[in-house]
Order: C-alpha cells, then sequence, then structure tokens
C-alpha cells in the first residue's frame, strides 16, 4: 500500500481531509459520529474549521475513516 503524506498548515485543512475521507467513504456525519463515538456536532464542527476541539476526537474520527498522523520535525530522531 502507497503511502501519501498531506502537509497541514492549518485547521482548515484538517477541515478538507476529514470532509473528503468521510464523503469517499459514503458516511453521513450521523455514521462517522455513532462509529467513533463522538457527536455529528464535533464531525460538523472539525469539518467547518473550528479551531477549538479535543486531540482524541479527532483521533477517533480518523481511526474510522483509517487516516493516520505523522509528525515529522528536526528532533524525530532523538525520539526513538
Amino acid at each position: 500500500m502507497a503511502v501519501h503524506y498531506i502537509q497541514i498548515s492549518n485547521p482548515n485543512d484538517f477541515a478538507k481531509i476529514i470532509q473528503f475521507y468521510r464523503k469517499k467513504s459514503g458516511l453521513s456525519r450521523e455514521k462517522l459520529g455513532m462509529l467513533s463515538g463522538v457527536g455529528r456536532t464535533a464531525i460538523f464542527d472539525i469539518e467547518h474549521g473550528k479551531t477549538t476541539y479535543q486531540i482524541d476526537t479527532l483521533l477517533k474520527i480518523m481511526d474510522v475513516l483509517n487516516l493516520k498522523l505523522y509528525i515529522d520535525g528536526l528532533f524525530n530522531r532523538e525520539l526513538k
């Protein structure tokens, strides 16, 4: 499986990605909310670029959509 990296610079980048993958998966906000254990309002807020949400909420949604979050930075090698 090929890995594709997308640089995220602002909340609207997350919004576009979550909405794109939700729609490609054929899920409504309500269904995604049920599968991820979060409210559809949270999904709506993320998809509309809201800047205040909990990271665990985003990670639950990403898990259902089979998305992974990677951190790339200058000091990554020091973490291993």
